[in-house]
């Protein structure tokens, strides 16, 4: 007998909790790199990080769902974070290939360390401030930049959240 059956959880719930629990790793890896290793995010960085923070809730709520029976709820919300993050899949594709010059990243993009709240600290700060350019990678591991990581984390989670989709859907009525 499979652990599903035996622990009463299906598929849907399974590949739910597998999406959730990539999700606040791959989060989590993103801030530890910016807050211990000091790699600090540029505004596209910034704004793929939306698909993780909404999705987390979401994804969390269809657990919960799928858990007490209402199976076509989870299933519509597990296909939201599936989109999401196939929006965020397009969004790094488009920020891995301004970094390797395949286009022009946007004309506004530049991020920078936070500016003291103490007036006395900001002319320091101000001289010190590095920005970081959305078309300059701050590290490849494997030849791969993080926005080309947050690529390969989207894409699975996208597969894996329709995946729930699908299994939830498929156990609506049990």
């Amino acid at each position: 007998m499979a652990f599903a059956e035996r622990s009463g959880r299906g598929a849907d719930y399974q590949l739910g909790a597998l999406a959730l629990f990539g999700a606040i790793a791959t989060i989590l890896t993103a801030l530890g790199f910016q807050y211990i290793g000091g790699y600090v995010p540029c505004m596209l960085c910034l704004i793929e990080r939306y698909a993780y923070y909404a999705g987390i809730p979401v994804l969390f709520i269809a657990l919960v769902l799928t858990a007490g029976g209402y199976r076509r709820m989870a299933s519509l919300l597990f296909v939201l974070v599936a989109l999401a993050f196939l929006a965020n899949t397009g969004l790094g594709i488009y920020h891995a290939g301004a970094e390797w010059k395949f286009w022009p990243g946007p004309s506004a993009c530049g991020g920078g360390e936070s500016l003291t709240s103490s007036a006395g600290n900001l002319l320091n700060d101000i001289e010190h401030i590095k920005v970081i350019k959305c078309d300059e990678a701050a590290l490849r591991f494997l030849g791969i930049s993080f926005a080309g990581w947050n690529v390969v984390a989207s894409v699975l989670l996208m597969v894996v959240a329709f995946g729930a989709a699908s299994a939830a859907w498929a156990r609506r009525n049990i």
